[in-house]
């Protein structure tokens, strides 16, 4: 998508990374984004729905690894993407309905950063924001992988993290009564240690 008399909608984006401690006041920037993008199939979501996001909010972001991105168009917010790292003790994997590697599956400090969300307004999609929010939530991690879940009846989101360098791993259905997804995993890079050399004659 472009705007009219200029260039791409990436031109006039601008991207903040939030951690835990901004983060909290942020809740009304991406309220909106949440209850318009889960409105829509396959989500359907309701405002009882919305009401559960907002309440869980505090919780997300007490995350000591919480880490949320949003992207504003002039200065409105039209997209955003959260995540933290996954604890040892951590109940993601939780039904599973596939059989997977133990190894896989068994979390260990600094292992696996999750992508919790991420929406963009439905005006704004297929422009590419989608992917630079992914991005600027990755960028630095020091963790060994990412992951997320999406619904398989969600066709673009799933071909856009099939397309990001996920893979799948297996079904996963969180709750009994809930719907299934398709649980996926990205190998992250290593970030190179810097080593700073103490400079000769210093004092």
């Amino acid at each position: 998508m472009t705007l009219s008399g200029s260039g791409s909608v990436l031109d006039d984006l601008t991207l903040t990374v939030h951690r835990r401690g901004t983060a909290p006041v942020l809740l009304d920037a991406v309220e909106g984004i949440y209850a318009s993008a889960y409105a829509e199939p396959p989500y359907h979501e309701g405002p009882e729905d919305v009401g559960e996001f907002c309440a869980g909010w505090p919780h997300r972001v007490a995350q000591r690894s919480f880490r949320l991105v949003v992207a504003r168009l002039r200065g409105t917010p039209v997209g955003f993407t959260f995540g933290h790292q996954l604890t040892a003790n951590t109940r993601w994997w939780n039904g599973l309905l596939d059989q997977v590697d133990e190894d896989v599956v068994t979390e260990r400090p600094g292992r696996t950063f999750a992508v919790i969300e991420l929406a963009v307004q439905n005006t704004f999609r297929r422009s590419g924001i989608g992917r630079e929010l992914h991005t600027h939530l990755l960028a630095g991690l020091t963790e060994e992988r990412a992951t997320l879940l999406v619904r398989p009846d969600a066709i673009a989101a799933r071909s856009a993290y099939l397309s990001w360098e996920y893979r799948l791993i297996g079904r996963l259905q969180p709750f009994p009564d809930g719907p299934t997804y398709d649980a996926m995993i990205k190998e992250l890079p290593r970030v190179p240690t810097v080593t700073v050399a103490p400079v000769v004659g210093a004092r």
